[in-house]
């Protein structure tokens, strides 16, 4: 099952031309690191959001050996109108996965890694335990390794994210992904509010942890919305911001309201460093992980001991 969009309910740009801008164009993924990177992740069963998200940076990344690894399978139980992952019932959850990610994580040997999941929404605590036990296998293989998550909502369950702040990742990402009046069209099953406070909840949990989100635009929001987004994001004290341009799968899902300039990109990114955001990743091919082990890098984060 794939997402399906009323395209009544979406605002169109008559003006968008016909061919992407040249700042969008990438170079088709061939080169030995992604190929080996890709028969790791198949050897060992395991799913990336660069390849069920159709990123368009993952020639980049898999070359580079850099890879965002998709737990607790390949479908999720929401509909959101801009991902190409697959929405219906998902299987029942494999234990075992954490144990074959962290061994792949050491096979790569990873300075930094990535972890993310679809939303299931069907289990107790929405799969947090799965988080917490990949971070804990990935830190008796490989211990100078940092580590990122980038979690759902969980529905705002404070028990479930606890979960994941005990196992103490080095940063904690939940994307707010577009402005509050988009969220019933972008994310019919998500709440602006709500991942504002699972933000503020994980740097109470954890006031060493760094919390880090990321937005869409080309979607129909106006530039003061944005930089609203941003306000509302340094009041809960979120450290790193990223931004990028939404780019449509196929036409089943939203549609792009605009091509957003670099220049505008630019300007996002000052306004969010004078805000006082550590970090702000802002580009059109910019998405939540991309450069994620650099931004680590540049901010000198620690590695944290294995957690009991």
């Amino acid at each position: 099952m794939t997402n399906l969009i009323d395209p009544k309910s979406i605002p169109i740009q008559n003006n968008l031309p016909k061919r992407k801008p040249e700042w969008l164009k990438v170079r088709l993924p061939a080169s030995d690191g992604y190929s080996r990177l890709k028969k790791l992740m198949r050897e060992n069963n395991l799913h990336t959001v660069c390849e069920e998200a159709m990123c368009p940076n993952i020639g980049e990344c898999w070359h580079r050996g850099t890879a965002t690894f998709l737990l607790m399978g390949d479908i999720c139980t929401r509909s959101c109108g801009f991902c190409h992952i697959k929405t219906g019932r998902p299987p029942a959850l494999d234990e075992d996965e954490p144990r074959r990610v962290a061994e792949s994580v050491a096979t790569m040997n990873l300075n930094h890694c990535v972890l993310t999941s679809v939303n299931r929404d069907e289990l107790p605590d929405g799969g947090a335990h799965i988080f917490a036990n990949t971070i804990r296998e990935i830190r008796q293989r490989l211990s100078h390794c940092t580590i990122e998550v980038l979690i759902p909502d969980f529905k705002g369950d404070g028990d479930a994210l606890q979960k994941v702040m005990d196992a103490r990742p080095e940063i904690l990402n939940h994307n707010a992904e577009t402005v509050p009046r988009l969220y019933r069209t972008v994310r019919p099953q998500a709440n602006y509010q709500r991942s504002l406070k699972v933000l503020a909840m994980a740097r109470e949990m954890d006031p060493g942890t760094i919390t880090k989100t990321g937005i869409m635009v080309g979607l129909g929001e106006t530039k003061e919305e944005v930089l609203a987004v941003m306000r509302d994001l340094r009041d809960n004290n979120v450290d790193i911001l990223t931004i990028g341009q939404y780019l449509r799968p196929s036409s089943l899902y939203l549609p792009i309201y605009r091509y957003v300039h670099p220049d505008e990109f630019q300007e996002f990114h000052d306004v969010g460093m004078a805000m006082g955001f550590r970090w702000v990743e802002s580009g059109p091919l910019v998405r939540s992980s991309y450069h994620a082990e650099g931004q680590a890098k540049a901010m000198a984060i620690p590695a944290r001991q294995l957690s009991t």
